[in-house]
């Protein structure tokens, strides 16, 4: 019930889909039998066949019946005792994340067993060179397609990263399921080792980066060689040319560490620790992979320029020997005549001399305990350096100086002994298992050659494990790699020599991989993009502009910003004094940009400004990202490394996305800005638009229109500046935040807003249902670039009329008055909202760093998205993706065009998908679930608006199956509608379930026992629904 689900939904074979939910819920059975004992185990299985019947009567239509049997249910779950009450939740809460791993193994196993797949890209090449796209635009628009996956920390992945985990060796357990040597014990030791599903802690910023980092360790590495074979397969198949080796159309960037928006726990200290992490791990990857070539490329056929080039490295490693063996012979001499005073500095170590150095020297002041990776245990089972950061005072950092070097010497000396001495046990037991050294290039070139670049990947490696231990040090590009140009270059002389030598099938293989990896991955893995609001920018320059008396910033109207902005955008001097004192936000607004100078565009992706509303908003980070790299480079002497940052209106709220357009204009209106964007961006502008806030701000309809007409007037504004343009979409998992099947969302984009690039976030739980194993991961980039390549060749139509956007006008416009009438000015609904759904319990689940709202307030307007969706998806209301469709719908309708907007969803694409998003949504919804929380839970004298909404919900489902022409909801994908049923006892009976925990935990609020049953509820709801927020 996924968004990948709802993809690839018609790609399961349900037979064996029931076969191994049978399987896994009979391995179930027995353990958690032995577990409990058979006398509980009846009763579990007696409250599921309860839960099971009620269903069956309800959809065959006898209500009265289905109405009794689940007052029994509710009956016999009130009378339990807690600790019976938590078994019981456990085991349907296992129950349903089984059969959510049967689902994914079946899409997973299907993929490899049919000839062409929907939406694949043999499918989709096929398709568009019949409809006469040549061959040569076909390779050309692949080639140059440029698609980034964004990775979020956003709070809605329920599961520990330790059950995600053992669900993949269960998943793993199906695959292997006819092999005769795995025996019953074997599969059931696995369904016996899953774990506690309830956090206990809430997880760090540095601890969400290693989660994503974890999937692109486990899943996407593996996965995106499989991908990139597979397109250039494809492209060789029906073009005549495989896909170039560098050749990358999808890569990938993260907020994990770099989302500072609302969430205080994301710092510079945090975005610099996770960018040298991705980075040191990046490197640690590419290690083991040469590690392995180096064992497999025994050949010695090679290319004379490949021979000439081993040759040179063992020159260069026999004249090194034989001058430390000089320099070595030379200390042991005794040297009389020694001098009688130290020069000056003498004390210091060399690292940290700043004198005429020939190499650019890195200064990241990093505090952490971090030591290196073989003197600590792992954690988490991963090999990442361990970080965190040290207790300090406001006065000082202990052992550190401003400028990153140890106060004391004798310190310094020590540590960078420990480490040398670490290193020694480490490169003996090292050599054991490498291939004796060769004094002779023809012997195994490529063995030497890639034993080189291993030393330098090490010595990187090395390096950045100094900076996430607080130490300076310098960066040599004759012994470590800095960009993923200089890795590139031995990798590629490589294939070119087996290539010519006749060993293409070697070339071809890990190698190419390697490559893919190296050009997809660069040297950091994943781009962190940085986001901050608007108002923190203006904050930032109030205090600078009341400092220097030139009155204060925020209070000037936009006019005057602007011509002050240009003004100092066209300065050569840095506008911030050093000597400035600011308060503590502001000084973590200004060092956040002193990050971004130091790494530059080589490590960090785009620079996000959350809540932009006007020009000024774009000018003030460009401003300020210029002016922290004048300081530096004054400072040290040097230019900053990389380029910088791109920086990325987000437009979110109805009224700011009305506006985006004349935004945007504004902006390219300015010589200044667009001259920079030419010359610094090639040519290309960002805009971010938000799917979450616009929803929760006027309903999920008038959000979809206003995010299509602002789509279509940002792409004009760009057009008439001869600017290109990359729309970044801001999408959450559920439907209600602009989820939804990623190919149904991207060929339903107004035509000329996807030309080959695009740009969208994947959140939380989706991150792992799309990526979490290679075989899912390969499909999903497959539907990205396919989706794309169409939504670029063959775009979608736009409205036939002008009728049409005045119908969809009249439909939002209606929609967004009964929504915000009910959501915003009802003074009853948020007493409603907080009684008959457990959002004020989420907070005890421990999923995000950051807080559930930007500001202190009980109102709707301040509370995140994400708590507003997930509160109403535990219900099974869903309220926030359909609420106001209806009365919208109805309106039209009633006004005599019923015919028109049925003509739209036929022959729409923007229409249709919008319409069939809300049907699946409805078909989650649960009325009478929805009624027994209300009955529960809900005040007396508040239950009327609870009645008044089921009637809406009614409505929409009504009107929309008008629309569609469909008698039942989801009657045209049969295998989702299934899936969605298949769930329904189980969550039934947990619905009923967390209701009675509620009713009594909000009698004895400190009971921990009931606060831990809620939680394993409002996972298993979680599962079963298979989204949050």
């Amino acid at each position: 019930m996924t968004d990948t689900t709802d993809d690839i939904a018609e790609e399961i074979s349900f037979q064996s889909f029931e076969d191994d939910c049978k399987l896994l819920g009979s391995l179930f059975h027995d353990v958690l039998q032995r577990e409990v004992g058979c006398s509980f185990m009846e009763k579990i299985e007696r409250i599921r066949k309860l839960a099971q019947s009620a269903l069956h009567l309800r959809l065959a239509g006898i209500e009265d019946t289905a109405n009794l049997l689940e007052k029994q249910l509710t009956s016999e779950i009130s009378k339990m005792p807690l600790e019976e009450a938590l078994t019981l939740a456990r085991a349907f809460t296992h129950s349903l994340n089984l059969m959510g791993i049967a689902d994914t193994h079946h899409r997973m196993h299907k993929t490899l067993n049919v000839t062409q797949l929907a939406r694949s890209c043999d499918d989709i090449f096929s398709q568009l060179l019949r409809s006469g796209i040549s061959p040569e635009e076909l390779y050309n628009t692949v080639c140059k397609q440029g698609v980034e996956i964004v990775l979020t920390a956003h709070p809605t992945q329920i599961n520990r990263r330790t059950l995600q985990y053992k669900h993949v060796r269960i998943a793993h357990l199906l695959e292997y399921n006819s092999r005769p040597d795995i025996s019953h014990e074997d599969r059931e030791t696995l369904i016996e080792d899953l774990t506690d599903e309830i956090r206990r802690q809430k997880p760090t910023p540095v601890d969400e980066a290693r989660a994503g980092l974890n999937i692109v360790e486990q899943s996407l590495w593996k996965a995106v060689p499989h991908y990139l074979r597979r397109v250039s397969n494809s492209l060789k198949k029906f073009t005549g040319k495989p896909l170039p080796l560098t050749c990358t159309p999808i890569k990938f960037g993260s907020w994990m560490g770099g989302d500072r928006d609302g969430n205080p726990n994301v710092t510079a200290k945090v975005t610099k620790e996770v960018s040298l992490l991705s980075r040191w791990m990046a490197i640690d990857l590419y290690i083991r992979e040469v590690d392995s070539l180096r064992f497999e490329l025994s050949t010695d056929r090679c290319s004379d320029r490949f021979s000439r080039l081993a040759d040179e490295i063992l020159e260069k490693e026999c004249y090194e020997k034989n001058y430390e063996r000089g320099q070595s012979n030379f200390v042991n001499q005794p040297n009389p005549s020694l001098p009688t005073q130290l020069p000056d500095r003498a004390h210091l170590p060399s690292c940290i001399e700043y004198g005429n150095s020939q190499h650019p020297k890195f200064e990241i002041t990093t505090t952490t305990d971090y030591m290196p990776p073989n003197l600590q245990k792992q954690q988490n089972e991963q090999e990442y350096p361990k970080i965190e950061p040290k207790e300090t005072t406001d006065d000082s950092q202990p052992g550190l100086t401003s400028r990153g070097s140890f106060s004391s010497t004798s310190q310094l000396l020590f540590q960078r002994k420990l480490f040398a001495e670490s290193q020694i046990g480490r490169a003996s037991f090292q050599k054991l298992l490498e291939p004796p050294p060769l004094k002779r290039a023809g012997m195994a070139p490529y063995r030497i050659v890639l034993g080189e670049v291993k030393e330098k990947l090490v010595k990187t490696r090395k390096l950045l494990e100094l900076l996430l231990e607080g130490l300076p040090c310098e960066y040599d590009p004759l012994v470590s790699y800095e960009t993923s140009d200089q890795l590139l270059e031995p990798l590629l002389l490589c294939y070119e020599s087996l290539h010519s030598s006749g060993a293409g099938v070697l070339a071809d293989g890990r190698l190419a991989d390697l490559i893919r990896r190296v050009s997809t991955f660069g040297m950091v893995l994943v781009k962190l993009d940085l986001r901050q609001e608007s108002g923190r920018h203006s904050d930032a320059l109030n205090a600078i502009t009341t400092y220097l008396d030139l009155g204060t910033y925020s209070e000037w109207d936009e006019e005057k910003k602007l011509d002050f902005l240009t003004k100092e955008l066209k300065g050569k001097r840095p506008l911030v004094p050093r000597c400035i004192e600011v308060v503590p936000e502001v000084k973590e607004v200004l060092d956040t940009f002193r990050v971004a100078a130091e790494f530059g565009s080589e490590s960090l992706g785009a620079y996000v400004i959350s809540m932009a509303s006007y020009a000024s908003d774009v000018l003030a980070v460009e401003l300020l990202q210029k002016d922290t790299r004048l300081a530096i480079t004054s400072e040290h002497g040097k230019p900053c490394p990389g380029g910088t940052l791109r920086v990325v209106p987000l437009f979110e709220t109805v009224k700011d996305l009305r506006n985006a357009g004349s935004v945007i204009r504004k902006l390219l209106s300015i010589d200044w800005y667009r001259e920079h964007i030419q010359n610094n961006h090639h040519g290309h502008q960002e805009v971010m638009v938000g799917y979450s806030d616009s929803g929760k701000d006027a309903g999920r309809f008038t959000a979809a229109w206003e995010l299509y007409k602002a789509q279509e007037d940002v792409v004009a504004a760009c057009n008439e500046f001869g600017i290109k343009v990359t729309l970044f979409h801001g999408r959450g998992g559920s439907i209600g935040r602009g989820g939804g099947p990623t190919y149904l969302a991207i060929q339903s984009q107004p035509p000329g807003s996807v030309m080959g690039t695009l740009r969208s976030t994947e959140q939380g739980e989706m991150v792992q249902a799309k990526f979490g194993i290679p075989q899912t991961a390969v499909r999903q980039l497959e539907i990205y670039t396919t989706a794309v390549l169409l939504a670029t060749l063959k775009p979608p139509q736009p409205p036939r009329e002008e009728k049409w956007r005045n119908l969809m006008e009249e439909i939002s416009k209606i929609s967004c008055e009964n929504y915000r009438s009910t959501v915003y000015e009802n003074p009853e609904f948020i007493s409603y909202f907080h009684e008959a759904t457990p959002q004020a319990e989420l907070g005890y689940l421990n999923i995000g760093s950051r807080p559930a709202r930007r500001k202190s307030s009980t109102g709707i307007g301040h509370l995140r998205a994400i708590p507003w969706v997930f509160a109403w998806t535990q219900t099974r209301f869903v309220l926030p993706a359909w609420l106001g469709v209806g009365a919208g719908l109805k309106g039209v309708s009633e006004n005599g065009f019923a015919d028109d907007i049925q003509e739209m969803y036929k022959e729409w694409p923007f229409f249709q998908s919008t319409i069939d998003l809300i049907e699946m949504v409805l078909a989650k919804a649960d009325i009478p679930i929805t009624k027994h929380y209300d009955e529960q839970l809900v005040s007396e004298n508040r239950r009327g608006l609870g009645d008044m909404l089921r009637k809406e919900l009614m409505t929409t489902e009504k009107y929309v199956l008008v629309i569609t022409g469909r008698a039942k909801l989801l009657e045209s994908n049969k295998s989702l509608k299934k899936l969605i049923e298949s769930r329904v006892p189980y969550l039934n009976a947990m619905n009923m379930l967390q209701v009675e925990v509620l009713k009594r935990l909000r009698q004895d609020e400190d009971n921990n026992k009931l606060r831990d049953a809620l939680l394993i509820t409002i996972n298993g709801i979680a599962a079963g629904m298979r989204n949050t927020g």
